[in-house]
């Protein structure tokens, strides 16, 4: 068997840490010998930052009581000895959960009352407001402390049923899903809202993020959780119990929340919890496999996915096994396939896919470093054929190309107004990009479908308006990609003119293509579209929590806009860097045509010192290209992880 979950996102957080040790280096060396300009450093910037942040992000979604919690303790948390997450009898988590690890903040277990459910924030405006959110410090050298503190999670309190309603837990048309009231007409709901574990545990150091989210109502109920939080999940895992398969609520979570393309099945690995309830002493070992396969095959059928994807587990019994040391047990309770799969799905590909980025951002910054180089090169060689055409010239000569030189020089300042008039024109396009993807032009697309859910009582129409907003989504998408061939069309123009005037060797780089974020917005249009299916007509007459859905929406979409501005900044910087470094150089170069006639002037020698100098100069510039094809090189050749190229397994979302 290959390597464990755990084992693989150790071997990609080593990876992680030598890349950004090796970007360092590069980013050095670069400064050291005057090849960095605001293009390259950009692209350093994002390179490093894109690993060192890199976050994977595994949800593990279930209905209550299919031992979710459990499993989390199983494959993350055995080495503390104990459970971590509350998952005994009748303690079980209650409020959407996400564990992680910001070395910003202390250890702490935070969270949000369940009466911020009254207000229209959404849960990202709440992370923004720490102040309202309860904080309870964690201490890392306590597993007995950590635990009982996370039993907060599991906290419920009794409301009325006006007041459930009010907080999403109540629908009068939906009396099968409402929560059962007790004697005085009260019913319970989750004290919380959402908690944040903050702690130092390896993994989570790493980069790992595990989102922790419980039940139909609780999942339904938040918006930020379906639209946001799940969907960009890189795995998620649905747990279900053995004994009861594939139940109607379990149906409702998959169908309404996960289940909502076919490209989105692919990151789905289906776990069937808890089969030591089939290990019947009176069955034989063949006739518990043989109902253990049937079990899985069923669940596969009616989920719509690979019975491959299906994997069978006893959490507790694994857990059992890990903490006494128990390998015979720990086979038998299926934990490590689970692993395993996790391991092949998530960090396998995960890794391929960052290495893809990282060879493109490599390939860009190789790119702009190499031009720079180039233009030194060809400065060098205008100087070389210049010095040597003065050889065996008098003095009357030598004066005269220096004369040349120091008018070239004045022609080229001159230029310095047309060059500026050409940047002026550029920013102001690109302004007008940027104000097609900002945040104003977003919510002013978002207009019509806002005002179409804030209306009250049933929205029949609004399915065609969410299709419509969409469209206009897309669209903008497609100006700002029209917008950016203006861009580079125009830029064009103006640098064949400048190369034909003073002898640059400029080029637009072809801007970036916005068609994966079109593709992007078509996948968040088929989750929110089956998000308003027939299931959830009922809560989107609230107005409350139709405004908590366009919030979520608006956010996700936000992110989308802004990645594709972030794109065409890149690449507005490429273009114009290219432009700042050939002005620079010939400026550098005037300085020292200007000074080495000068020294050819006062001195029979100097023609051939220059020259020499030169001569080095080329072979400098073949050195530093030669090493920058090894850093750059390196950086790309970093070790892969365990076998992962060759695994095939669950695909990332």
């Amino acid at each position: 068997m290959g390597p464990s979950f755990n084992e693989q996102f150790d071997e990609h957080g080593l990876w992680r840490r030598e890349f950004a040790h090796q970007i360092r280096r590069l980013s050095e060396w670069m400064s050291d010998h005057e090849l960095m300009d605001a293009a390259v450093q950009e692209r350093l910037n994002r390179l490093e930052a894109q690993v060192r942040s890199d976050k994977v992000t595994v949800a593990f979604v279930a209905e209550f009581s299919r031992g979710k919690s459990e499993l989390i303790n199983a494959i993350f948390f055995a080495g503390y000895g104990r459970r971590i997450m509350p998952a005994s009898a009748g303690r079980t988590t209650m409020c959407p959960t996400e564990l992680g690890y910001d070395a910003s903040v202390a250890p702490c277990l935070r969270l949000l009352p369940i009466d911020t459910r009254l207000q229209l924030q959404g849960l990202a405006e709440w992370r923004l407001k720490p102040d309202r959110w309860v904080e309870i410090p964690l201490d890392v050298n306590n597993a007995d402390q950590i635990a009982k503190a996370l039993e907060k999670v599991a906290e419920v309190r009794k409301v009325t049923l006006d007041n459930a309603r009010a907080l999403g837990f109540w629908h009068d048309e939906l009396a099968d899903d409402n929560p059962v009231p007790d004697a005085d007409g009260l019913v319970e709901v989750p004290m919380w809202r959402h908690a944040i574990i903050n702690i130092p545990h390896p993994l989570l150091k790493q980069g790992l993020v595990i989102l922790d989210t419980p039940g139909l109502n609780a999942v339904g109920a938040e918006p930020e959780l379906t639209v946001n939080l799940i969907p960009q999940a890189h795995a998620v895992v649905f747990i279900l119990s053995a004994d009861t398969g594939v139940t109607r609520s379990d149906l409702a979570i998959w169908r309404e929340h996960l289940a909502t393309s076919a490209e989105s099945l692919e990151a789905r690995l289906v776990v069937l919890n808890k089969i030591d309830t089939l290990w019947d002493t009176l069955n034989s070992p063949h006739e518990i496999v043989a109902q253990m396969n049937r079990q899985c095959a069923i669940s596969a059928e009616m989920l719509g996915v690979p019975l491959a994807q299906v994997v069978p587990v006893s959490a507790q019994k694994g857990l059992l096994a890990k903490i006494t040391c128990d390998d015979l047990l720990l086979e038998s309770s299926g934990l490590p396939s689970l692993e395993g799969a996790l391991a092949r799905g998530i960090m396998g590909r995960r890794q391929a896919i960052l290495r893809a980025a990282v060879a493109t951002g490599v390939a860009g910054l190789r790119a702009e470093t190499a031009r720079v180089i180039n233009i030194r090169r060809r400065d060098l060689d205008d100087q070389m054929a210049e010095l040597r055409s003065l050889r065996g010239k008098n003095a009357s000569v030598i004066a005269s190309m220096r004369h040349r030189v120091e008018q070239e020089q004045r022609e080229f300042d001159m230029s310095a107004a047309k060059i500026q008039a050409v940047r002026v024109v550029h920013l102001k396009l690109l302004r007008e990009v940027f104000h097609q993807l900002g945040a104003k032009s977003l919510k002013l697309e978002l207009t019509e479908l806002a005002q179409m859910l804030q209306q009250k009582g049933l929205k029949l129409g609004v399915r065609k308006i969410y299709i419509q907003t969409f469209e206009k989504l897309r669209g903008t998408m497609d100006k700002a990609q029209a917008s950016s061939i203006e861009i580079q069309a125009m830029l064009g123009g103006t640098f064949r003119q400048l190369n034909a005037e003073f002898g640059f060797s400029l080029q637009v780089p072809p801007p970036p293509k916005l068609e994966h974020f079109v593709q992007e917005l078509s996948q968040i249009e088929q989750s929110h579209l089956q998000y308003l299916g027939v299931g959830n007509v009922l809560k989107l007459a609230q107005p409350e929590f139709a405004e908590r859905l366009v919030r979520a929406l608006a956010m996700r979409l936000r992110t989308v806009y802004e990645s594709a501005a972030n794109d065409l900044e890149l690449w507005s910087k490429s273009a114009t860097a290219q432009l700042d470094a050939q002005l620079r150089e010939r400026r550098r170069s005037f300085t020292r045509r200007i000074e080495a006639v000068d020294r050819i002037q006062h001195a029979a020698t100097g023609l051939v010192e220059r020259i020499s100098e030169i001569e080095a100069g080329e072979e400098e510039l073949i050195q530093l290209e030669r090493r920058l094809t090894e850093l750059t090189a390196q950086l790309i050749a970093l070790p892969v992880l365990a076998e992962a190229a060759e695994r095939p397994g669950l695909m990332p979302a």
